[in-house]
């Protein structure tokens, strides 16, 4: 064979090897963004739940928090009215 053929022939073979190289490539990128997808939608599932707990917690501590006030503010008008009550009784008598 000639020059020519060798070189051909060489190069057919690199186009070849380059082409193999590239599905492979591809293939390895497909399936890394599948494993991808599945992460992040564990992770997603992930912070779902913990929002949701989160959400279950702080609606639990606001209750809480908005009867301790509820009682606190019912208490203070108590008293007040009690000192408007004492004050009219001074006024009045």
């Amino acid at each position: 064979m000639g020059k020519l053929t060798n070189d051909m022939t060489r190069l057919r073979g690199e186009v070849n090897a380059l082409r193999d190289d590239r599905v492979a490539l591809m293939q390895q990128l497909a399936g890394g963004a599948k494993e991808l997808a599945t992460t992040v939608s564990a992770m997603q599932a992930d912070f779902a739940a913990t929002h949701s707990a989160m959400a279950r917690k702080t609606r639990r501590e606001r209750a809480s928090y908005v009867s301790s006030i509820e009682k606190l503010v019912g208490r203070m008008r108590k008293m007040n009215a009690a000192d408007l009550a004492g004050a009219r009784r001074a006024w009045f008598v």
